[in-house]
């Protein structure tokens, strides 16, 4: 969809940048932020140097040089939730944004976010995304469906919006983000988590727009923390982060705003830890063990929004069986697509030869209707 920025008085948005470690991408990242003014967007541009070892804090410097619209706040390193709490200590705009330094805003999204923003009334209004990959870029089935009815919602009318966790796609009216509380954790990683989770549930509304409104760099150095799932500390934030986006559902009260947060939206990424069982080392398992159990054990995922294949490794990781479901994982690998299906007196089910189903729950098996 065509990005239209929309003309009418000037709003100042906010932008907060923390920058470590990005001088390749930074200037890219600042070009497309400063691209975002218009008759419509008045901007401001906070760059956070987050105690960054490379050039990425003198580049900054050379923009602010250069163009009044952008201050740079130098700090010790601290973390990503750390620089962008400090960068909401100086912003003076009436709506916020966010965007990570590697990353890119394409032409107009922040009118079009503005737009939606004001015609509503709403206290936030978040846009779908781009993977930014191998020079090109692709928009996440799942965020096209997250983001493809445009207007005004609430959690009780969309939970399932909750699963859009960056928190760089999205506009807030800083009278809501200060008057709700708002702030993101420090030293963990995947810190957005928590604190979008926070502000779709605190929002009065908040409204949707389908258009693709940035642009997400994905990075196959290791330098990314989506590119560490294995390691230990990894773990342990992401578990931490789920438990506290789940406590705020929880702190809701609405068991069908939980059941669709712990199924459809809790649960969306564990398929990319559970790649990681082959060869894993102990501890890693006993935490991803205890872990699933944990948030988990009293439903389990078979009734999550995983594919098949994941919800029977779910449900063997649930269960303590490390071997099995490391096979499991294996054979999915290898065939390279979903698991061939089996029709049985009970209905269809997955065909996992490398474990005997007579020893696995039915529903650790079975397929959905749209599924089979």
């Amino acid at each position: 969809m065509q990005l239209r920025p929309w003309a009418r008085r000037q709003t100042r948005v906010s932008v907060v940048v923390p920058v470590y470690d990005v001088e390749r991408y930074l200037s890219a990242c600042l070009d497309s932020v400063l691209a975002q003014a218009s008759r419509r967007v008045d901007l401001e541009v906070v760059v956070v140097d987050d105690g960054s070892p490379d050039g990425s804090g003198a580049i900054a410097d050379e923009y602010a040089a250069r163009d009044p619209r952008v201050r740079v706040v130098h700090t010790e390193n601290r973390g990503l939730g750390a620089a962008r709490n400090e960068g909401l200590r100086h912003v003076t705009g009436e709506v916020l944004a966010f965007a990570d330094s590697d990353d890119v805003v394409p032409p107009g999204a922040y009118a079009v976010l503005l737009q939606a923003l004001e015609r509503t009334g709403s206290d936030l209004v978040t846009g779908s995304v781009a993977r930014w990959e191998d020079g090109g870029l692709a928009e996440p089935p799942w965020m096209r469906r997250l983001h493809a009815q445009a207007g005004a919602s609430t959690v009780e009318e969309h939970p399932e919006l909750l699963g859009d966790v960056f928190a760089w796609n999205k506009l807030y009216r800083r009278d809501f983000w200060e008057s709700a509380g708002l702030s993101w954790p420090e030293g963990v990683r995947y810190e957005d988590q928590p604190t979008t989770t926070e502000a779709f549930l605190r929002a009065r509304r908040f409204a949707v727009v389908p258009d693709v409104v940035y642009h997400w760099r994905i990075r196959h150095d290791g330098s990314s923390i989506t590119q560490q799932r294995s390691s230990l500390t990894d773990l342990r934030d992401r578990w931490a982060t789920k438990r506290m986006a789940l406590a705020s559902v929880e702190r809701h009260g609405s068991g069908e705003v939980t059941r669709v947060f712990r199924d459809r939206v809790l649960a969306g990424d564990l398929h990319r830890y559970f790649d990681e069982l082959p060869g894993c080392p102990d501890d890693w398992w006993e935490l991803l063990h205890a872990g699933v159990v944990e948030l988990w054990g009293d439903r389990s995922l078979t009734h999550s929004g995983l594919t098949p294949a994941y919800r029977l490794v779910g449900w063997l990781v649930e269960q303590g069986r490390r071997e099995d479901a490391a096979a499991v994982v294996e054979h999915v690998r290898s065939i390279g697509g979903p698991l061939p299906r089996v029709r049985t007196a009970a209905g269809p089910r997955i065909d996992v030869p490398v474990i005997d189903p007579d020893t696995v729950a039915p529903a650790a098996l079975e397929l959905r209707p749209h599924e089979a």
